[in-house]
């Protein structure tokens, strides 16, 4: 079985008012202290792509001070996988706490406040370079980093799966607020980051020189600052043997998030295999793709996606099911097809992670009419987050927040 990892981007923020907070470099500088004590593991590494200011013990800063990333290292099956996201929250949930904050797995701020940009020089050159969609990129992420065996292998699982990322979109869709607004979208973080000017689908390689020359192309453009800023639905990790999935929202409930590694590591094993056994790669044109991204960060699983074997509009939930019973025979193999069927249709009884923050909202409403009640919808996902997490109750209480702005 190949090995599979995730990073997931977590919001940090006020746990009365839902606003998020400027806190990643106190969370990382105090954990960092905290962490002196402990013995390093030299065989300690990550799933994804390490930055200057990544945490040995799995947290890393981002692009804006109010999120904060976890790290899962490599593992080999779901409940492994499920058991480091918990634990990646709870570690960056503790480290909040000591300042008197919270995290949420929210891939938006339903709360209007203004984000602040990482004190970082490459980060700074994005701000000058991009303007108002740097500025406004607080979006949170997940991303799903599969073993390969060789580069040549990687590019052959870019072009074979990238027609059916769309429903990872859907499934995991959880921004359906931005900055105080409901935006009338099921993932607007898709729809957010897909400013960026090399996000979204991309065209069938066909070989790794082919993916390289296109690189090199994009850089040559001088418009990306340097290849970290590749930033399609799916890519070679730059530092690992891994294809990088990056379509999905964080997810509010941590049982999605393994769910959606389990769903990419398959479709990365069919792909492999449908590399080897000489299938082409389905010639989908990436302005279809797009439609379909746009699709499911527009509906997620209320109502109807582009089946990815005809590109057509049909139901959601059936859209959804049919892409596990084309997993089926590599998840009956690893064992996972109970659990990616029971998954699966988990989210569709109860809805994602949009559907239950839009939930949320309209019982807080009722309750208090004159509050938009987008606070409560954080409190609600600050919770949800850490269900089944680490007991934290040791963490001190701080009585006042400690509030980290730049000027």
């Amino acid at each position: 079985m190949r090995t599979f990892g995730v990073e997931e981007e977590l919001l940090i923020v006020d746990p009365e008012s839902g606003e998020p907070l400027a806190l990643a470099d106190a969370l990382l500088a105090s954990h960092r202290v905290a962490a002196d004590d402990l013995p390093l593991d030299p065989d300690t590494h990550h799933a994804g792509t390490r930055g200057d200011h990544d945490d040995e013990l799995g947290l890393s800063a981002e692009l804006k001070l109010e999120q904060i990333e976890t790290q899962t290292r490599p593992c080999l099956d779901y409940g492994s996988l499920l058991e480091q996201i918990r634990a990646g929250r709870a570690l960056a949930d503790q480290a909040a706490r000591k300042h008197g904050a919270r995290v949420a797995a929210l891939a938006t701020s339903p709360v209007a406040s203004p984000s602040h940009t990482t004190p970082d020089p490459r980060y700074a050159r994005m701000l000058e370079r991009f303007g108002l969609t740097a500025q406004e990129q607080l979006t949170c992420g997940f991303h799903v980093h599969t073993y390969i065996e060789s580069p040549d292998e990687g590019v052959a699982v870019l072009d074979r799966i990238r027609d059916k990322l769309a429903v990872l979109t859907a499934l995991s869709a959880n921004s359906p607020f931005w900055n105080g607004v409901p935006t009338g979208f099921e993932s607007y973080r898709t729809q957010a980051w897909n400013r960026w000017p090399t996000a979204g689908p991309a065209g069938i390689y066909g070989t790794y020189p082919a993916y390289r020359r296109v690189v090199t192309r994009l850089l040559d453009t001088g418009v990306m600052l340097d290849e970290g800023m590749l930033y399609f639905d799916a890519r070679l990790s730059r530092n690992h043997p891994t294809v990088e999935v990056r379509v999905a929202d964080v997810c509010l409930r941590a049982e999605d998030a393994a769910l959606i590694a389990v769903l990419v590591r398959a479709l990365v094993e069919s792909a492999g295999r449908e590399w080897r056994e000489d299938v082409d790669p389905a010639p989908v044109p990436t302005v279809l793709l797009r439609m379909a991204s746009w699709q499911g960060s527009s509906e997620g699983l209320s109502g109807e996606l582009l089946d990815f074997g005809n590109f057509r509009p049909a139901p959601a939930a059936d859209v959804a099911r049919s892409l596990v019973d084309y997993l089926a025979p590599v998840l009956q193999e690893q064992g996972e097809l109970a659990l990616a069927r029971q998954g699966v249709e988990d989210i569709i009884a109860r809805g994602t992670g949009a559907a239950e923050q839009r939930r949320v909202r309209e019982k807080a409403l009722v309750a208090q009419p004159d509050d938009m009640g987008f606070g409560a919808v954080v409190k609600h996902a600050a919770r949800v987050t850490m269900r089944d997490a680490l007991d934290l109750s040791d963490v001190e209480a701080v009585p006042e927040l400690l509030r980290v702005r730049q000027s």
